[in-house]
């Protein structure tokens, strides 16, 4: 892999991670909801995710969608149906302040390592990152290469990944009063739902 290429990959992922899209709108809705401390698991899970994604892309899971074409349909419709659950559940979230603690039971709790995790798999960002990883960057049929892409993905991923839970966990004081808490999960679930349109372009 020549210095140019690795710069572009570089500049690809720090792209690719910093921009808007389900991962980072839903860590930006943790850190509102539960702060940067508790969003933490999350956020490892979608680092540790997404580079397993990029492996299995990488070691041939593309090739087997080709051959079995009807895994990728299955994939994609769960993604939606997943999708549109997790804009409900954020729209309708119990509205609790951080002076309130008798109402903490009832609030939905952060995600955990293994949640941040698996919605990668569902995620349409995440596979179009990984094909376009591959497709312009990184030569397949490298695992040692394919493997240092994905720590250095992941590594690269993170820092961009702390910028939204950090800009979310600060919004929580201004979010206190009134409605505007609520205000901004219906509006956090109505751009996730918005994240749908590159999913349910992709033939099935």
């Amino acid at each position: 892999m020549s210095t140019h290429a690795l710069l572009a990959f570089l500049i690809f992922a720090v792209t690719t991670s910093i921009t808007p899209g389900p991962n980072n709108i839903l860590l930006m809705s943790s850190g509102v909801n539960h702060g940067f401390r508790a969003t933490l698991p999350h956020m490892l899970g979608v680092a540790a995710g997404f580079a397993v994604l990029l492996l299995a892309t990488g070691w041939g899971l593309t090739a087997l969608f080709a051959k079995m074409p009807w895994i990728h349909g299955v994939m994609k419709w769960l993604g939606v149906a997943y999708f549109l659950y997790l804009a409900w559940r954020l729209a309708t979230a119990p509205i609790i302040t951080m002076h309130v603690s008798s109402l903490v039971g009832r609030h939905p709790p952060a995600w955990r390592f293994g949640d941040g995790f698996a919605f990668q798999f569902i995620n349409p960002k995440g596979w179009l990152m990984a094909a376009g990883a591959f497709s312009s960057y990184l030569p397949t049929g490298n695992p040692a290469l394919t493997t240092a892409a994905a720590l250095g993905f992941a590594l690269i991923a993170m820092p961009c990944f702390a910028l939204w839970v950090s800009f979310g966990s600060g919004l929580r004081q201004f979010l206190e009063r009134g409605q505007r808490r609520r205000v901004f999960n219906v509006a956090m679930a109505g751009v996730l739902l918005a994240s749908l349109a590159p999913l349910l372009l992709l033939p099935d």
